[in-house]
C-alpha cells in the first residue's frame, strides 16, 4: 500500500475559507452538494455504460447511501456510481473548482465529446463539507478497475492532502465527514431526512438510509424497577428505506408541487441562491413528445457575456441523464434561461442527431423557445397593472397570480433586455414577438419602460415613422444636438443605450407597419409636421449660405462627406449624421473598440445657418479654424473624440487669445 502527502494548488487554502465561511449562508446545504455530487456519478457510470455494460459489474442498481456513526461522529455519503481512480482523486480533490467531467469528455474523441458534454461538473460543491467537517475521508475506486485499485484521500481542509492506496471491493465512492462539535445535530436520521427532503427530494435516484426503531432500555438490577434500567433509544435495525420521492420533480402533476419545490429546484439545478422570477412547466405531446421545465433567473449571471462558454439546459432522455447544457435546445439569445426537457423520443446516442439538428430537436427547440417567450409576454402583460374602479365605483380585484407578476417584466428586463434584444438578428421567425417585448428609453421617460406600441400609441397626427438615436449614454443620447427639433416639436424620440441596439436595429426596420427612422441617418423630413413656412425658410437659409458651405466642402473635404444646412438643429451650430445606408459612426467607433475592421465612411457636417458661431464664418479670417473647430465639436456632442485632439485644442486656445 503506498501513502504519500501532497499540497494543494496554491489557491485553495483561501478559496477553502472562502468555501466555507462565505460561500454558502446556510450550512445544511453542504447534504445537497454532497448528494449532488453522487448523483452524478451515478449519471456518468449510466451513461459510459451505454458502450461498456461490464462497468454496472454486479451492482446494477444505482443509489446513494447516507449513514452517520454517533460515536464515532461521522457523517457518511456514499454512490455506486463512475468512481475514481488514484490520480483522479489527486487531479479532482486537490484543485478547486477542477471539473472532472472536463477531463473525462478530454479523453473522448469524435461524437462522445457530443455525447458526454459537462456530465456532473466536480466543482466547489465538494469542499461544501469543510463548512460541518473538521476532516474528509474520501474512499473510492473506479468502475471497471481491479478491488486493489481503491483510494483513500484525507484531508483538514489546510494546505495539504494524503492520498493512499486501499483495498475496495465495491465500486463507487464514499464521502466520509469527521464533524465538528458544532455540527452533531447531523448524526441524527430526523434532522438527515429533513434536509434531504428539503434539498434533493428531486434526484431521480433512490437515497437510502438505515431504518431506526426504538428500544426500550435493558434492566441492570431486576429488583430495582425505577432505577435500574438502562436509557432507551433509536437504534439502527440493518433495512434500507428509501428517504427521498426518487422521482424527478419535473415527471410529476404540477398540482402535486408547491411553488418552494419549484425553487428550490430551481436553485439545485442553477446553483443560483436567489428564487427564480418564473417558470413554467408542460408536458408536450404529439410528433415530439417532452416535458419542459423552464425557469427565468431573477438575476444576470456574472458571466451573461461570454458567448464562448457553455449555456443552455439539462436534456434527459427518458429520465436518462445526457447533457449539462444542451446548446442546441435553446438559441442563445435565451441562454439565461435555466431548467430541464426531458424527452421521450430522442435516443439516448442524441450527438449525431443534435449535430444535425433532427427534426425532433428543432422541434423541441421551437417549443421551448416560443415556451419562454410566452413567459415573457405574461409578465409584460401584468408589468403595469393598476386595479381600477368600475362604473359601480366597486376597485376591481386583482387576481393573486397577476399581483405576484407585477413589476417583474421590469426587473427582466433590467437584467436580461439587452441579451433579449440578439434574437433580432438570430430568430427571424419570432422577430415580431421579440420587438413586442423590447423596452427604452425616451424624451419622455428616463427608464427603459417604453415599448414601440406605447411609442406608436401617443404619435403625433401626421407623424410617419417612429424616431430613435443611439448613444453610449443616456445623457449623450438626451443631450444629443440631433434631438432639438423634435423636441422643440414635441415628438418623442426613444434613447437606445445598450451596445448592442446599433447592431439589433439592422434587423428591425419596421414596428407594426411603421417604419424605424434614425434621426441621426439622412436628412430629417418630418412631413406634416413641418409647415410650409419653415420648410420654405429653411431653403432660403441654404441658398443664401451656398458659398459658406462652399468653403466649409473644401476646409473639411478630408474629414466631412458633405456639408449641408440643416433644419434638425435649434441651439446647436452644428451635428453628424450619416446617410440613409451608412454605418452610424457610433457603431464604427464599437467595431474599432472590438479589434474588428470597421468601413472608412465619412459624416455628413450639418450647419444651423442660423446659430451666430456659423453666421461669424462668412468672411471671417480664422475661416479654417473655426471650419475644423465646428466639426471636431460635433464629433464630441455625439461621444466621439477629434482625430488629432492636439491640434484640437491649439485652434480653440488661438481664438480665446
Amino acid at each position: 500500500m503506498s501513502k504519500q502527502t501532497l499540497s494543494f494548488q496554491a489557491e485553495v487554502a483561501q478559496l477553502l475559507h472562502l468555501v466555507t465561511h462565505s460561500l454558502y449562508s446556510n450550512p445544511e446545504i453542504f447534504v445537497r452538494e454532497l448528494i449532488s455530487n453522487a448523483s452524478d456519478a451515478c449519471d456518468k457510470l449510466r451513461f459510459e455504460s451505454l458502450n461498456h455494460n461490464a462497468l454496472y459489474e454486479d451492482d446494477p442498481n444505482l443509489a446513494v447511501r447516507v449513514t452517520f456513526d454517533a460515536a464515532a461522529k461521522t457523517l457518511t455519503i456514499t454512490d455506486n456510481g463512475i468512481g475514481m481512480s488514484e490520480q483522479e482523486a489527486i487531479d479532482h480533490l486537490g484543485t478547486i473548482a477542477k471539473s472532472g467531467t472536463k477531463d473525462f469528455m478530454g479523453q473522448l474523441t469524435g461524437d462522445q465529446k457530443q455525447d458526454a458534454q459537462l456530465i456532473g461538473q466536480f466543482g466547489v460543491g465538494f469542499y461544501s463539507g469543510f463548512i460541518v467537517a473538521e476532516k474528509i475521508t474520501v474512499e473510492s475506486r473506479r468502475a471497471g478497475l481491479q478491488a486493489e485499485s481503491g483510494v483513500r484521500w484525507t484531508s483538514g481542509g489546510t494546505g495539504d492532502f494524503e492520498v493512499e492506496s486501499i483495498l475496495r471491493p465495491q465500486r463507487g465512492t464514499s464521502v466520509i465527514l469527521h464533524l465538528r462539535e458544532d455540527a452533531t445535530e447531523y448524526l441524527n436520521a430526523w434532522k438527515l431526512k429533513s434536509v434531504i427532503g428539503k434539498y434533493s427530494d428531486h434526484i431521480s435516484l433512490p437515497i437510502l438510509m438505515e431504518k431506526e426503531e426504538w428500544k426500550d432500555g435493558e434492566l441492570i438490577n431486576p429488583s430495582d424497577e425505577n432505577g435500574g434500567r438502562q436509557p432507551g433509544g433509536m437504534v439502527k435495525t440493518g433495512e434500507w428505506e428509501t428517504v427521498n420521492k426518487a422521482s424527478a420533480l419535473w415527471t410529476r402533476a404540477k398540482k402535486d408541487i408547491s411553488p418552494e419545490q419549484y425553487a428550490e429546484f430551481y436553485q439545485a439545478i442553477s446553483h443560483d441562491h436567489q428564487p427564480p422570477l418564473t417558470w413554467a412547466h408542460n408536458r408536450v405531446e404529439g410528433n415530439t413528445e417532452y416535458t419542459q421545465l423552464l425557469y427565468i433567473p431573477s438575476k444576470a449571471p456574472f458571466d451573461l457575456w461570454n458567448r464562448d462558454k457553455k449555456a443552455g439546459i439539462k436534456l434527459y432522455v427518458k429520465r436518462v441523464f445526457i447533457m449539462d447544457d444542451a446548446e442546441a435546445l435553446m438559441p442563445n439569445y435565451l441562454r439565461f434561461v435555466k431548467g430541464v426537457i426531458d424527452s421521450a423520443d430522442l435516443p439516448l446516442n442524441v450527438s449525431r442527431e443534435l449535430l444535425q439538428e433532427s427534426r425532433d430537436v428543432k422541434a423541441i427547440r421551437e417549443g421551448s423557445t416560443k415556451r419562454v417567450l410566452s413567459m415573457l409576454e405574461d409578465l409584460a402583460k401584468h408589468d403595469k397593472h393598476v386595479p381600477a374602479e368600475n362604473a359601480e365605483g366597486v376597485t376591481d380585484v386583482v387576481d393573486a397570480d397577476d399581483q405576484a407578476k407585477e413589476g417583474k417584466y421590469s426587473q427582466f428586463y433590467a437584467e436580461f433586455g439587452a441579451v433579449l434584444k440578439e434574437g433580432l438578428g438570430e430568430d427571424f421567425g419570432n422577430r415580431e414577438r421579440l420587438a413586442k417585448l423590447l423596452r427604452f428609453a425616451s424624451t419622455t421617460s428616463d427608464t427603459p419602460t417604453v415599448s414601440f406600441a406605447d411609442y406608436k400609441a401617443r404619435m403625433k397626427e401626421g407623424q410617419e415613422a417612429i424616431y430613435y438615436i443611439t448613444a453610449d449614454t443616456l445623457a449623450a443620447a438626451k443631450n444629443s444636438p440631433q434631438l432639438e427639433v423634435f423636441k422643440k416639436k414635441g415628438i418623442e424620440v426613444l434613447l437606445m443605450t445598450d451596445r448592442v441596439d446599433e447592431w439589433a436595429l439592422n434587423y428591425l426596420h419596421e414596428f407594426d407597419g411603421t417604419p424605424l427612422q434614425s434621426v441621426a441617418k439622412g436628412a430629417v423630413d418630418l412631413g406634416t409636421l413641418q409647415d410650409e413656412a419653415e420648410k420654405k425658410a429653411a431653403e432660403e437659409a441654404a441658398e443664401a449660405f451656398k458659398p459658406v458651405l462652399a468653403q466649409l466642402k473644401e476646409a473639411l473635404k478630408d474629414k466631412a462627406e458633405d456639408v449641408r444646412v440643416t433644419t434638425r438643429l435649434v441651439d446647436s451650430p452644428a451635428c453628424l449624421v450619416v446617410q440613409d445606408d451608412g454605418m452610424s459612426t457610433q457603431l464604427a467607433r464599437m467595431l474599432k473598440q472590438a479589434g474588428q475592421q470597421a468601413p472608412e465612411t465619412k459624416p455628413v457636417l450639418e450647419v444651423n445657418a442660423e446659430h451666430p458661431l456659423v453666421q461669424k464664418l462668412d468672411g471671417s479670417v480664422h475661416f479654417h479654424d473655426l471650419a475644423h473647430i465646428l466639426f471636431d465639436q460635433a464629433l464630441l456632442a455625439e461621444g466621439g473624440l477629434p482625430e488629432d485632439p492636439a491640434a484640437y485644442v491649439k485652434r480653440v486656445n488661438a481664438l480665446l487669445v
